[in-house]
């Protein structure tokens, strides 16, 4: 069930994830954010760069607040002008998107690499970086960035990296930046201290936080820490957690942010077991696309089809997700082309909401008689 508190304004308040109702325990008190902090200045294997744009310097603050900082922050850097940035990182379209921030991630983690090595003994480098658009006093713009960090979880090691999107859900642009500081905090400790359990690691995202005020609606775990993870594994554990209504990925494994995919296209969405896949499922969506192309509302549009699985089908069996039974229809999926969506909306009007917030194209839902 997803949290709908608005009101978990105070970074002391108790996480969403105190509880953990599939166990029916209660889970020990989250670390909170100064300690996060501290732990990560006094510990003396990192040491790298905080480029931050957008919201203000808001998590390599609590690194500063907490003292030590000297042991762990390099530099710290925010790029607001355009052309300071593009200068820096190279020109982008767009400027919250996930495109400049792995140009930080890697442009950051090069020069620290480049400039530092000879203290690479002992030390292990990072880089963390976020591009964000908070709340606008001009504007009511939609709240969101791309955030992520890229590190060695011992000296000389290959990098791996976390990326993910989020959306800020606070109505006040100075709540919105306490809890984007919050969640860096809370990924750099992640990244750092529970790499080698990664499910923990997105469990621990939301500390001190609810999912009233941060979203978290993609992440991908890549480089050689993380060569175990499917990522499509971890963008079910987004969804079980409540941390996001629905998470989304194509045909080759890859994760996607919903919101870029749907952008600007008319969508056709069938819901289904799809296990397996079979030629009923596959014919209906192809003559319903060919149905949904002769709309003229849809004349001339990019059209996205997709397979939708709610939480609901997949916990059919229990109260836990058989994994290689979800791996199992996502791989069937995979070879017929389609791209997938996990979702929480199990009445439709609430699936057929969360599509029409992403795109303001033509929707069409593909159902079989007894859903009708």
């Amino acid at each position: 069930m997803r949290s709908n508190l608005s009101d978990g304004r105070d970074e002391n308040s108790p996480s969403r994830f105190d509880f953990d109702s599939s166990l029916h325990s209660v889970k020990p008190e989250a670390v909170d954010t100064h300690n996060k902090a501290l732990k990560i200045n006094l510990d003396p294997r990192w040491y790298g760069t905080f480029a931050e744009i957008g919201a203000g310097q808001e998590v390599v603050r609590w690194f500063f607040r907490v003292g030590g900082a000297a042991g762990t922050i390099a530099k710290s850097i925010s790029a607001y002008d355009m052309k300071v940035s593009d200068a820096i990182y190279g020109q982008s379209e767009r400027y919250v998107s996930r495109g400049r921030l792995q140009a930080m991630l890697d442009r950051e983690f090069e020069l620290d690499v480049d400039r530092l090595r000879d203290r690479g003994d002992t030390t292990a480098f990072f880089a963390f970086a976020d591009t964000v658009v908070a709340r606008s006093f001009k504007r009511g713009n939609e709240c969101h960035g791309w955030m992520g960090v890229k590190f060695q979880s011992r000296p000389h090691d290959e990098p791996s990296q976390i990326v993910m999107h989020v959306r800020m859900q606070d109505a006040e642009a100075s709540l919105q930046q306490e809890a984007l500081g919050i969640v860096g905090v809370n990924l750099c400790y992640g990244a750092f201290f529970l790499h080698h359990i990664p499910e923990e690691l997105v469990e621990s995202l939301l500390d001190k936080l609810t999912t009233g005020r941060i979203e978290i609606d993609m992440i991908e775990f890549s480089g050689i820490e993380f060569r175990n993870v499917d990522n499509r594994i971890m963008a079910l554990k987004l969804v079980q957690l409540g941390l996001s209504g629905a998470a989304m990925f194509g045909a080759n494994r890859e994760v996607l942010q919903p919101a870029e995919v749907l952008y600007k296209k008319a969508v056709l969405v069938e819901r289904g077991s799809f296990r397996p896949t079979t030629h009923v499922n596959l014919d209906m969506l192809e003559c319903a696309l060919a149905k949904f192309k002769a709309d003229p509302a849809v004349a001339d549009k990019p059209i996205l089809p997709l397979m939708e699985i709610t939480m609901r089908n997949l916990l059919a069996g229990g109260n836990e997700v058989d994994r290689r039974d979800f791996l199992a229809r996502a791989e069937l999926l995979a070879a017929c082309g389609m791209t997938v969506l996990i979702s929480d909306y199990f009445e439709y009007y609430r699936l057929a909401a969360y599509l029409a917030w992403r795109t303001k194209e033509r929707i069409g839902i593909v159902m079989g008689i007894p859903s009708l």
